[in-house]
Parts: C-alpha cells; sequence; structure tokens
C-alpha cells in the first residue's frame, strides 16, 4: 500500500472517526458500504472520503464500495493500533480515575502498565486492576518498562515538569488533560493537548449562530 509521507493534519483529524464508525457499522452487521453511504453516515462527502482514503493508496473499487472489516483494518493499521503502544498515567485525581476506569485503552491499541501519584491515599493501590506507583519511581520504572505515551492529569503547576521527565526518560508521546500548553526542544516528542474549554466554547459558537437571524449571521466574519 503506498502512502503519502506528507497527509494533512485534517486528513490525520479524521482518520480515528472512519475507524470508530468502521467498528460501529461492523457491529451492526454491516459488510459492505459505498463512499456515499459512508459519507452520509459520517456527514461527509463521498469525494472527501475518497481524498482522505487515496492518502495512503486508495481502498475500495468501483461500483463495489468497500469492504468493512477489510477498510477497518487498514485504518487501524495507519493509526498504529496493532503496533503494542504503552501507556502509564500522571495523576489520579478525579480525571485521572475516570480516565483509567473508563477509557478504553486496549480498544485503541494501548495497554496501561500504571499510574502515578504523590497522594498517600493512592500510592501502592490499584485503580481498576491497575497499579499506582509514588512518582519519585516514574524513571526507575520507565527503565524497567519501556512506555510510548505519557497521560498527564496532573496539577498545572506540575505540568511541564512531569512532561520533561517523561521525556528524558524516553517517552515520545505526552496526552495532555492539563489545561495548560507544554513544550519540548525535541522535534520526535509529539504532543496531544485535550482541552475542555475548547470543545465548549465551539459549541458555545454554534449555538449561539443558530439562534441569530440570517441577516445578522450574514454580518458575521
Amino acid at each position: 500500500m503506498k502512502r503519502n509521507s506528507k497527509v494533512s493534519t485534517a486528513v490525520i483529524r479524521r482518520l480515528p472517526r472512519y475507524y470508530r464508525h468502521l467498528s460501529e457499522l461492523q457491529e451492526a452487521g454491516v459488510v459492505r458500504i459505498s463512499s456515499s453511504a459512508l459519507g452520509k453516515s459520517m456527514g461527509l462527502t463521498a469525494s472527501q472520503i475518497r481524498q482522505d482514503l487515496f492518502c495512503f493508496g486508495g481502498f475500495g473499487q468501483q461500483g463495489y464500495g468497500y469492504k468493512v472489516d477489510s477498510l477497518k483494518e487498514e485504518i487501524g493499521e495507519i493509526l498504529g493500533i496493532n503496533q503494542g503502544h504503552t501507556i502509564v498515567v500522571l495523576g489520579t485525581g478525579n480525571l485521572g480515575r475516570a480516565l483509567i476506569r473508563n477509557f478504553k485503552f486496549s480498544s485503541n491499541g494501548f495497554r496501561l502498565l500504571a499510574a502515578f501519584d504523590v497522594s498517600p491515599q493512592v500510592v501502592n493501590t490499584k485503580i481498576a486492576g491497575v497499579p499506582v506507583y509514588h512518582t519519585d519511581a516514574l524513571e526507575s520504572f520507565l527503565a524497567e518498562h519501556p512506555v510510548d505515551v505519557g497521560l498527564l492529569t496532573v496539577p498545572i503547576a506540575a505540568a511541564q515538569e512531569m512532561g520533561d521527565r517523561l521525556v528524558a526518560a524516553g517517552v515520545r508521546g505526552i496526552w495532555n488533560f492539563t489545561n495548560c500548553e507544554i513544550s519540548f526542544e525535541r522535534p520526535e516528542v509529539v504532543v496531544e493537548s485535550v482541552h475542555f474549554s475548547d470543545s465548549l466554547l465551539a459549541l458555545s459558537y454554534m449555538i449561539s449562530r443558530s439562534e441569530m437571524p440570517d441577516e445578522e449571521k450574514e454580518k458575521l466574519p
């Protein structure tokens, strides 16, 4: 499969949507689907779907559509779901505990190895079967267990420091839920920041526009 090394960020952002939607179709017993039907169910055009998939060599046949299981497998391969990625959680407050208990790491190709905190109430316990260690043991743990991604739910004041410790120990990806921006001088390190407020404010914008008269919308930039 020929792949384009210069895939746009917008296309990459849509790949997980494709994978999730194809998983739902597979569970519903759908065997084959056309680009038109797939686009309609996802709120995209058939042309957009074909263009996105063409970035990775293209799939399906004209007049034949896509085999749902095969397309899901191909997109999963592109996303690296079968590469055996590992992840640790730093911070076991309300958000950290919720993610450990409820997020399906394994379904997304990640093995959750451990969590780290400083609270005596949680250190040396388990959350949903995941062992919790003191953050003082982070470097020694990472030296023995190669980890691809560190998930940060620590307080804002500790975010950059904990990120630096992860990166120094060889972690290449940071999933940042701290609601502050962190950065590293090493280009091979990837940071994916999740800002819940951004999503909520985008929703605020959209519902505000939907309530406006058409003549007011036309005045907006």
